[in-house]
């Protein structure tokens, strides 16, 4: 009885291989391998949207094909099933059983889910990545979502983004009073104490606001998914660097119902496919980016510049006083918080004389 059941488990294997590699019809063999699921994803995304929009789409055409068709997962975008900023709530109440989308949206909600997007100053990319895999941010990551029936999964990471598109020049502290400037999580915040407005739009609504003088300014993400959205049609001035969001994390989310539903190999197939995309996302924004700010240097319409260094100073300053009031009023934000800095200590004293100061020597 053993020897067949090992036997047919090789067998079922190598089906689901064959699948896989030569795209066969896996009808049967997605039967043979068990029971079969059929989800929905709304995202916080324009529908396939370079990038942010087809990490949803690239997770689940994997998942279906590594599972040999027995996770089938139907993406929605922003607004197509749910509004972009509902898509916490909508997989919380097992409406729907996965989303995609960043953490600092649920601000309001659950403030400590900030950390896990960006924290204006904080960890880049690969220092996030390397808190959440090895240093235990993935353990918090999964304790403060808990409570809200949800499962978390680090899916795609934009790296450093741009400061943003102005419609005016920022020469001192003076130029940021006053300035209403679509920017969500805590570098709004941020915004607001050094005298400006903040505005929390969705993606899909940001040319038209910035085009008709809604908004005076926008932050998006870098090169690529700002030509993508034709920001440079709508502003001249294109600061650096992304103060903001120095390697913002996105985030699958999971109806914890639906995730306790799965076998254990669809479970992994799911984790390992959204480590991937994380991996696979930071390649695509180093390429879009780099090609599209060349575009973008090339038109004499646009002015590439760096913010002053006195408006990063009060930046930074008013950021460690926002910070530092999250942590004191809200439990889990303290916890988070501290486990969060203690590893921005240590890993910001490595890259200091790695990426740091190999940057620097490579323009010696």
């Amino acid at each position: 009885m053993k020897r067949r059941e090992f036997v047919g488990g090789l067998a079922a294997a190598a089906g689901l291989a064959a699948c896989t590699s030569e795209q066969a019809d896996c009808t049967s063999t997605a039967a043979a391998g068990g029971e079969t699921f059929e989800w929905s994803c709304v995202t916080s995304w324009p529908p396939k949207f370079p990038g942010l929009g087809m990490a949803p789409e690239n997770l689940a055409t994997r998942v279906e094909a590594a599972s040999g068709g027995r996770l089938k997962i139907k993406v929605y975008g922003g607004g197509e099933l749910v509004p972009p900023f509902e898509v916490f709530d909508a997989v919380s109440r097992g409406t729907v059983e996965m989303g995609h989308g960043a953490s600092y949206y649920h601000k309001g909600k659950v403030d400590a889910a900030q950390f896990f997007t960006a924290i204006p100053f904080g960890l880049t990319n690969t220092e996030l990545n390397g808190w959440l895999y090895y240093g235990g941010g993935m353990d918090l990551y999964r304790e403060l979502y808990e409570p809200f029936d949800l499962v978390p999964l680090p899916c795609g990471n934009t790296g450093v983004q741009m400061g943003g598109w102005f419609n005016k020049e920022i020469n001192s502290i003076d130029d940021i009073k006053g300035l209403k400037m679509r920017i969500p999580g805590l570098g709004g915040e941020v915004l607001r104490r050094a005298g400006g407005t903040p505005v929390t739009l969705p993606g899909a609504e940001i040319f038209t606001a910035l085009q008709t003088g809604a908004i005076d300014a926008t932050e998006w993400v870098g090169p690529y998914n700002d030509a993508s959205f034709g920001l440079h049609k709508a502003a001249k001035y294109y600061y650096y660097p992304g103060w903001q969001e120095p390697g913002p994390g996105l985030e699958t989310i999971v109806n914890k119902a639906a995730w306790d539903s799965l076998p254990p190999d669809l479970k992994e197939i799911v984790s390992i496919t959204c480590q991937a995309l994380t991996t696979d996302m930071a390649a695509e924004y180093t390429h879009g980016n780099a090609m599209s700010l060349a575009t973008l240097k090339a038109d004499p319409n646009i002015e590439i510049r760096p913010f002053p260094d006195e408006v990063v100073a009060l930046l930074k300053s008013i950021t460690e006083e926002v910070v530092a009031e999250l942590m004191a009023n809200d439990p889990a934000s303290a916890k988070i918080g501290k486990a969060y800095f203690e590893y921005l200590e240590k890993t910001a004293a490595y890259s200091d004389i790695s990426e740091r100061a190999y940057l620097t020597a490579r323009h010696l």
